[in-house]
């Protein structure tokens, strides 16, 4: 077992928590003889008031094994816990911003946790909370209103509709297997629907859902292996635009690269469903490093762009994101280039406690949205082992201020950029 790992953080002055834990067979209990701790990047540190709420609904608690807690003992000591148990994380639902990681130190040669946003988890007087504030609310994301039994029967029907249509193979699959809530919004003929188009990327992400080496964590997801021709994407996209409630569809969703690696196809795309109908928006999900292939797309008449972004600075950028032969600064030309034409941009911000919310990080990414007329942030919890932005976190220079403080400096600072999860329907704006 590691016992050096992380630096040891004094307390902060706050309301204790008491510690949670999980047996071997993912069991909860919770240990009053000893407080809880959270993780701010690479710094154990006692939960404040302002960083915890009560579980809330939709939220699920996960054992994550060989790994030891580190607790507080009776003595204001920061010790790892000599009891017998693993460490108990939560996984919030959609519309709630993770603030502190679940506190523990590796055992040697433990394999890599699944690729998701692991949250803290405490107890006071028997009631559970978790290290998260909620930075949005969107019924349409609400679990309740998916996986429902009639969703086997939706696939089966839209897929003889449009029977030579892969593109619904695929939606399918993603909707059944792995419940993707865009894809099954295609079935269920509403809201935001993801179109797949691009089985490549020019980035090769630490925490990507689709793809992963072998000797990683293995990926939530298969990964689009076709391409799709014009004609699929269009006759899917005209026929959940036409009349879906709130009519969205996206291109660039979990089970694919980049979809800016075929612009020539979204391009054409737009405009043969332009000439055929008005009524929803066109959206596009891209790291936005294909700056030219951005320009096709944003001259073909997209409404909406999705960059997804975690840092403002080229070293904390490069590490995580690994770009092939595109830069941070082509990111900032594509957004440029794409609000001086009229489309709404917004940043997917890959948001990982004590790294966003780091002083220099937080300028950079102040300076990023000012200087390319940003319109929004969507704040969505980066899913991955803490253990491997460990390299990311020894590249920071400024000192972590708190996940609810990161928030309030960008409301006060950008008091005109929405600040919040969900993608919004949004008609582009004439040039």
């Amino acid at each position: 077992m590691k016992e050096t790992e992380y630096n040891i953080n004094a307390g902060r002055g706050t309301e204790m928590f008491h510690f949670v834990y999980a047996d071997e067979d993912g069991n909860g209990y919770i240990d009053e003889d000893y407080f809880a701790l959270g993780l701010l990047g690479a710094q154990f540190v006692e939960p404040t008031e302002e960083e915890v709420i009560p579980l809330p609904e939709g939220a699920s608690l996960t054992m994550i094994p060989n790994r030891t807690p580190v607790v507080i003992n009776d003595e204001d000591q920061f010790v790892l816990y000599p009891g017998e148990g693993w460490v108990m994380g939560a996984l919030l639902p959609q519309g709630y911003t993770r603030t502190l990681l679940p506190a523990f130190v590796n055992h040697d040669g433990a394999a890599g946790l699944p690729l998701f946003g692991y949250a803290a988890v405490f107890a006071q007087d028997g009631e559970l909370y978790v290290a998260a504030t909620p930075t949005d609310e969107d019924y349409k994301w609400n679990p309740q209103y998916f996986n429902t039994d009639d969703l086997a029967e939706r696939v089966e029907q839209l897929q003889k509709q449009f029977p030579e249509n892969r593109l619904l193979k695929q939606l399918g699959h993603c909707a059944l297997t792995y419940g993707c809530f865009t894809a099954q919004n295609i079935f269920y003929h509403r809201w935001e629907g993801g179109i797949p188009v691009s089985p490549v990327c020019n980035a090769r992400c630490l925490g990507c859902i689709s793809l992963q080496p072998s000797e990683c964590c293995p990926s939530p997801q298969s990964r689009l292996t076709f391409v799709p021709t014009v004609q699929e994407v269009v006759e899917l996209a005209v026929h959940h635009l036409k009349d879906a409630e709130d009519g969205i569809i996206s291109f660039g969703q979990g089970c694919e690269g980049d979809p800016s690696m075929q612009a020539d196809l979204i391009a054409e795309a737009i405009t043969q469903i332009r000439q055929q109908t008005d009524n929803g928006t066109i959206n596009m999900n891209t790291n936005a490093g294909n700056t030219e292939g951005i320009k096709k797309i944003v001259d073909a008449g997209i409404d909406s762009l999705r960059v997804s972004l975690n840092s403002g600075t080229n070293a904390v950028y490069n590490a995580y994101y690994r770009p092939v032969q595109y830069t941070l600064d082509q990111v900032r030309q594509s957004l440029r280039y794409a609000a001086d034409h009229g489309v709404y941009t917004y940043l997917n911000l890959l948001t990982f406690p004590g790294i966003n919310d780091c002083t220099d990080e937080v300028e950079s990414l102040l300076q990023l949205v000012q200087d390319n007329d940003v319109k929004a942030i969507q704040v969505r919890n980066l899913n991955i082992d803490p253990e491997t932005m460990k390299p990311i976190i020894d590249l920071l220079q400024g000192e972590p201020l708190g996940v609810p403080a990161f928030l309030n400096i960008l409301a006060e600072e950008l008091p005109t950029v929405a600040i919040g999860n969900y993608t919004k329907p949004f008609r582009r704006k004439k040039a």
